[in-house]
């Protein structure tokens, strides 16, 4: 794995309130760390890692849960005065933007999530969480109470070197344009049911 450069970091005031945002670069990529409060030394730090998505992120796409997830989790994060959001340049499950759009084409055609990544030559999700860890690390933190409907997210954490001391899901509420979407994540990636329960709401794993 190549190594792992704190790059660039500075307060950012958003709509959640204020955070410390730490850019890394890892060869030519560049990923973030959105921290608020002191993580240092900290275990049980409420913590996402979350995989880019422009089109749901900045283009307001119905189509995902993406943007609901990332500003659930930073609303979360700012009510607990600490936390950290992993922001990692991994868009359409780590495929790339070009090839995602490509993968809403043959949705358009019948498809669903998983059925266009394989017709596209690609495994359902090509995610790795190392890098994920390494920042965890960089900043300090000891473990981590993560937001996630995926157990492969937190199952990946854990094999990276994460200590997933507890299990917090984020359900968000669905609508008519990504509802198939969120039942092919379900069915055929294992990921957890939304419960009629608070959003961001604390579970034990």
């Amino acid at each position: 794995m190549l190594p792992l450069e704190r790059y660039a970091e500075a307060d950012l005031p958003t709509a959640h309130g204020s955070f410390r945002l730490v850019v890394y670069r890892v060869g030519a990529e560049e990923h973030l760390a959105v921290v608020r409060g002191d993580v240092r030394d900290a275990s049980g730090v409420l913590a996402r890692v979350h995989s880019e998505c422009m089109t749901g992120e900045v283009l307001g796409s119905l189509k995902c849960d993406c943007r609901e997830q990332l500003d659930t989790a930073l609303a979360a994060i700012a009510r607990a005065g600490r936390g950290v959001v992993v922001y990692l340049r991994q868009e359409g499950r780590g495929i790339g933007l070009g090839n995602k759009i490509r993968a809403y084409a043959l949705q358009a055609e019948g498809k669903d999530t998983v059925e266009a990544n394989v017709a596209l030559g690609f495994a359902p999700d090509l995610r790795s969480y190392e890098q994920a860890a390494a920042i965890l690390a960089e900043l300090g933190v000891k473990s981590v109470a993560l937001m996630t409907n995926n157990p492969d997210k937190l199952a990946g954490l854990e094999k990276a070197g994460v200590p997933v001391a507890e299990h917090v899901p984020l359900w968000v509420k669905g609508q008519e344009h990504n509802r198939d979407y969120l039942e092919a994540k379900r069915v055929k990636l294992g990921h957890l049911e939304a419960k009629p329960a608070k959003a961001g709401g604390r579970g034990k794993r």
